[in-house]
């Protein structure tokens, strides 16, 4: 699971290459980092996006062998790259080639509108990995027209016909995610993970027939393919060397075998084995033994995540998007932070959770503090702050679990700059006065919170099935809410300061409260155009949190809903019985997953969460109108550049910053276009 980049506002808030004359390309294209209080975070910002940059600490610190280590792996993440394209849609690989084409040839006047438009269009195309918007699943409507992109196609001798041609213009495959109630999700998303004609029917139906060798340890069926149907007939179409994508796989399996010939020890390049052989075979019981070996390993100072792993792009919630994150440790703070690990029993003990809930032992989470040295898949350019992994409940209760706060990542939305939306949606200066101080920390902790504790904690009641079978669609936002819900009711916990992590736990409590009440119930709202339902699982998840408290507590004033001079707030009265009120709610999300009961999902979720008061959001966007900062933020990736001596061995691996969004784009599309158009 992963913890996506809140709001920015809600934060503060709260190659090697073969040639020389592609690294010529890579330094062209590149500076020299400069690790100054001057770094400039900010790259630009186009649409509702803002595209920063980040440092990776401690490059320097680590030894030949651990920088060819994430060197190799981040090649390897990469070479993917294409992988998420074509999942997220079946026609974005063929319409991010023909735009990228126009774009390096049309010489014609670029000081119009209409160009201005088009190149603002395919950033933002870049940005989504496809057409469809990154975050609310909505299709990009370009602000030119059809005659104009046929008039920049014939002045560039490029082809885009056909459906790829006409779904930029018309009203099909308009959600890449379609998650409505009362609808066939499946057939209504646009995601490339099941053929056009596949049902949400035909997709419970096929996978009723699966049957887990072991029962007690079910493999992740559906995670690796796509389902398809040939005359009829549902088959499966399965990642794998050889398979489906099997051309950038190859890729990625030869930067991994060069990343286990450096591993820094047995178990870690074991585990790598095992990803290769997962990756050649597609065989999902390897997947298990890797994911098993994976979350043991760990000891040493570089570590990764690469595969298909998250299941939020699917409606259905069997299939695995492509993602990659290299990741350095963070010494310092993973030692201040690693008492969260080590207390992981007293906080499960201590939980509001019914006790059949509770794990009796809390086993194998690891936490740790990391540097991103490069990222890719769909964790990029829009990237979590926060990850646990594995997924599989089993291996979370046999193994245990890895947790990692991006620590380069926070600090780079930290120190972008800020808008000046906190006074305006503030209810007073005490409020503002907490944030301001206390409240980056009361996000780092409830990151940490929420990985560590929250999405380790629980257990499922004997003979429940996994929730994606259970809770169906709606799973990804219950366990989101549900390890949110756990870092909330222990941010506002004496434990947090005799621990050592906090110096006053309750302002820091009264802090993460203030933000996520703030951020849930009015300041995300900037994120939607008015009239839209919330639908992205984590933006769902915070409002009904956020709205389920807001009105349980009504009766007792917990919070208040304050008009001022036309303006709204919520000001929260009690914190305590807002703690308490979290509680309660904690409880009844863990019953809900732990049973695995549909009917109140779907009532907790629909109730509170997808729909929209207009008239605050109305008002949200009227106050926003006057801030001109972008309400989405992600990253451009520094660059390995891997020094070689005349017999081609590395010597050195140097970081540079690229200069440009547009530049990293269009060379990662000629560097690592391991894929056909059509696959």
């Amino acid at each position: 699971m992963k913890l996506k980049q809140i709001l920015v506002l809600a934060i503060i808030t709260a190659f090697m290459f073969s040639c020389d004359e592609s690294k010529k390309g890579e330094m062209a294209e590149a500076e020299k980092v400069e690790k100054t209080e001057n770094f400039d975070f900010n790259v630009e910002q186009f649409a509702d996006i803002k595209v920063l940059r980040y440092q990776i600490p401690g490059w320097e610190d680590l030894t030949l062998k651990e920088q060819k280590l994430a060197y190799y792996l981040t090649q390897a993440g990469l070479s993917g790259r294409d992988i998420m394209w074509d999942q997220n849609y079946r026609h974005n690989l063929k319409i991010r080639k023909a735009l990228e084409n126009v774009y390096a040839n049309f010489s014609g006047d670029k000081n119009t509108e209409d160009w201005n438009a088009f190149e603002t269009y395919l950033k933002r195309v870049w940005f989504s990995n496809g057409i469809h918007h990154h975050y609310s699943n909505a299709k990009l409507q370009p602000e030119f027209s059809m005659e104009y992109l046929n008039q920049l196609l014939a002045a560039t001798n490029t082809t885009l016909e056909g459906e790829a041609f006409d779904v930029l213009f018309n009203d099909k495959d308009a959600k890449k995610v379609n998650l409505t109630k009362d609808v066939d999700n499946v057939l209504l998303s646009a995601i490339n993970f099941y053929g056009p004609d596949v049902t949400t029917a035909d997709v419970e139906n096929f996978y009723k027939k699966k049957v887990s060798p072991n029962p007690d340890k079910p493999l992740s069926f559906g995670l690796n393919s796509q389902l398809i149907k040939e005359e009829g007939v549902l088959k499966e179409r399965v990642y794998k060397s050889g398979g489906l994508y099997g051309s950038a796989i190859d890729e990625i399996v030869k930067w991994l075998e060069l990343a286990q010939g450096v591993a820094e020890n047995k178990a870690q390049g074991d585990a790598l084995g095992l990803l290769i052989q997962y990756y050649n075979t597609g065989d999902l019981q390897t997947w298990d033994d890797y994911n098993v070996a994976w979350t043991a390993a760990t000891d040493g100072n570089i570590d990764y995540i690469n595969s298909f792993i998250e299941v939020y792009n699917d409606p259905a919630g069997y299939r695995g998007s492509y993602e990659t994150i290299v990741q350095i440790k963070d010494f310092d703070m993973s030692a201040k932070m690693s008492v969260l690990s080590e207390n992981a029993q007293w906080f499960e003990d201590n939980s509001p959770l019914m006790d059949e809930h509770k794990k009796d032992s809390v086993v194998g989470v690891t936490y740790k503090v990391v540097n991103v040295a490069g990222e890719a898949g769909d964790a990029s350019p829009s990237t979590p702050i926060g990850v646990n992994l594995p997924n599989a409940n089993w291996i979370r209760a046999a193994v245990g679990s890895k947790s990692v706060s991006l620590g380069n990542i926070i600090h780079a939305y930290n120190n972008a700059g800020s808008t000046g939306r906190l006074k305006e949606f503030v209810n007073d200066d005490e409020e503002y006065e907490l944030e301001e101080k206390y409240g980056q920390v009361a996000d780092k902790l409830h990151t940490a919170l929420h990985e560590v504790i929250g999405h380790a904690s629980g257990q499922l009641n004997p003979g429940v099935g996994e929730t994606k079978e259970t809770l169906k669609k709606y799973a990804s936002t219950l366990e989101e809410g549900r390890a949110d819900l756990v870092g909330l009711y222990y941010l506002y916990n004496p434990k947090i300061q005799e621990l050592g992590l906090v110096d006053d736990w309750k302002s820091v409590g009264k802090a993460a409260y203030d933000g996520y009440i703030r951020n849930g119930l009015m300041t995300q709202l900037i994120r939607l155009n008015l009239g839209d339902d919330v639908e992205e699982a984590h933006m769902v998840n915070r409002q009904w949190v956020s709205a389920w408290a807001y009105k349980n507590g009504q009766a007792d004033n917990v919070i208040e809903k304050v008009t001022r001079d036309g303006k709204t707030y919520f000001n929260i009265n009690d914190y305590e019985k807002l703690h308490a009120l979290f509680g309660q709610l904690l409880r009844e999300t863990q019953r809900i997953k732990s049973e695995g009961d549909y009917k109140a999902v779907e009532d907790l979720v629909e109730g509170y969460g997808v729909k929209v008061d207009q008239a605050i959001h109305a008002e949200v966007l009227e106050r926003n109108a006057q801030f001109t900062g972008a309400p989405y933020s992600g990253f451009v990736n520094p660059v390995l550049v891997a020094e070689k001596d005349d017999n081609g061995e590395i010597t050195g691996v140097k970081v540079q910053q690229p200069n440009t969004f547009e530049g990293q784009m269009m060379r990662y599309s000629k560097e690592y276009g391991f894929l056909p158009s059509e696959n």
